[in-house]
């Protein structure tokens, strides 16, 4: 992502809503230039264009999750992309990390399946021709665009791939990643039965964080991949629970 970009995010995040001209004025390019920039970050997902103003997409949707740390997110997904070979069969579970992997893989493999209970990443990978994928069936949560619910699992029972990824919202030290909503915590453990490891997509601000429910994934190999940021007694802690890491 450019530089002007994650300015752009930055300030969206800080204030919310702001005026294309002022925003020109901030960045010192021109209004025409400061439009464009806006409807590239509108067509990834990023902003909403109103009227003369741009705001951050609605926080509680994917997308609008997407502009928060966008920079450590994309490098975590490039980082699980490689994980990942042209023909290769995966499973995706929802959340931001997700979703831009998602996109990597659409952009830079060839000829990859991706199995996901995520209608926002279905969605938001349509357009290529390299990657195609199976929405599994569910009960449709509409904020987080996420099927969940006991037809997950047994759409799920049709398919082993080698990994599942996924996104966490916090990380207990002793219990592992964490998830603020139950049935889509369910989902997860519902699809990592049909994996052989889960992959774990997230930021370092997460560790010390706790979702409500814990993933509980038992006898799961387990890794993760995150930023750079993560303290060392973290990465001394996930050692010692026989978490492989990755550092994006």
């Amino acid at each position: 992502m450019a530089k002007r970009d994650v300015q752009i995010l930055n300030i969206l995040i800080t204030e919310q809503k702001i005026d294309v001209s002022s925003l020109a004025q901030r960045l010192g390019v021109s209004e025409v230039t400061t439009r464009k920039d806006l409807d590239a970050l509108q067509a990834k997902g990023l902003v909403l264009r109103e009227h003369g103003y741009a705001t951050l997409s609605n926080p509680n949707y994917v997308g609008g999750r997407l502009a928060y740390h966008y920079e450590e997110k994309l490098q975590i997904a490039r980082t699980a992309a490689d994980l990942v070979p042209d023909g290769a069969t995966i499973m995706i579970e929802s959340g931001s990390c997700c979703t831009l992997l998602a996109r990597n893989l659409a952009d830079t493999k060839t000829d990859v399946t991706i199995v996901t209970n995520s209608a926002f990443i279905a969605d938001y990978v349509r357009g290529s021709v390299n990657v195609t994928a199976i929405l599994l069936g569910g009960t449709y949560q509409r904020d987080s665009q996420v099927l969940v619910g006991p037809l997950v699992r047994t759409c799920a029972q049709e398919f082993y791939v080698d990994r599942l990824f996924i996104g966490a919202d916090g990380w207990v030290e002793g219990i592992g990643p964490t998830n603020a909503d139950q049935m889509r915590a369910d989902a997860v453990r519902s699809m990592s039965e049909s994996a052989a490891e889960v992959v774990v997509l997230t930021e370092s601000e997460k560790f010390g964080h706790r979702g409500a429910v814990p993933m509980r994934l038992p006898g799961k190999r387990l890794s993760l991949v995150t930023d750079a940021n993560i303290p060392q007694e973290w990465r001394d802690s996930l050692a010692r629970d026989g978490v492989e890491v990755s550092i994006a």
